[in-house]
């Protein structure tokens, strides 16, 4: 609708600072605390444990949560920010706890995808790969909610609000569609 639009994605589980303008929007799994940002709350995005059946068949399925000690769990590596965003047990989930450590979400995905072990992710990418399965399905889930913000310095950006709203429209109906 836009093709004079350029748009430069910059794929990170870091935060960029839109008050520096590392960018200009941003989509965050945690409210956005600058005051001088303009920030869209576009909704809760349901999470859950999957694992790819080949690991499951090798390893066993997960009955209880304590069975979790026994296998390799995708998780982070520095970044303990996950847990605090969805209120999770910071303390009891140390880094040595994940056998498998990254903080992107993009190759922890892959790793899921790869057979590596078992991880979170969110439920709409999980359905479209019939090779992951739920674990522990109705005992452990979580939600992060997804934000959408930038500098209020770029509201008068005829581009940049127009990029925003779309995005903003987008993401909340993606968002809709989750459950």
């Amino acid at each position: 609708a836009q093709p004079k639009i350029q748009i430069e994605l910059a794929l990170s589980n870091r935060n960029q600072d839109l008050l520096r303008r590392d960018a200009d929007i941003a989509v965050r799994m945690v409210r956005p605390q600058q005051g001088a940002l303009v920030r869209r709350r576009l909704g809760p995005l349901p999470l859950a444990l999957y694992a790819h059946r080949n690991y499951l068949k090798a390893r066993g399925v997960p009955q209880r949560i304590e069975d979790l000690a026994s296998h390799t769990i995708i998780g982070c590596d520095r970044d303990s920010s996950p847990f605090r965003n969805v209120g999770g047990p910071v303390g009891l989930l140390s880094r040595s706890f994940f056998g498998f450590r990254c903080d992107s979400d993009l190759a922890q995905l892959a790793a899921l995808r790869a057979g590596v072990g078992v991880g979170g992710v969110q439920k709409s990418i999980a359905r479209r790969d019939p090779a992951l399965v739920p674990v522990l399905p109705g005992k452990v889930s979580f939600t992060l909610d997804m934000w959408l913000a930038m500098h209020e310095d770029l509201r008068g950006s005829r581009r940049v609000k127009l990029l925003f709203d779309h995005l903003a429209k987008g993401l909340a109906a993606y968002i809709a569609g989750q459950e």
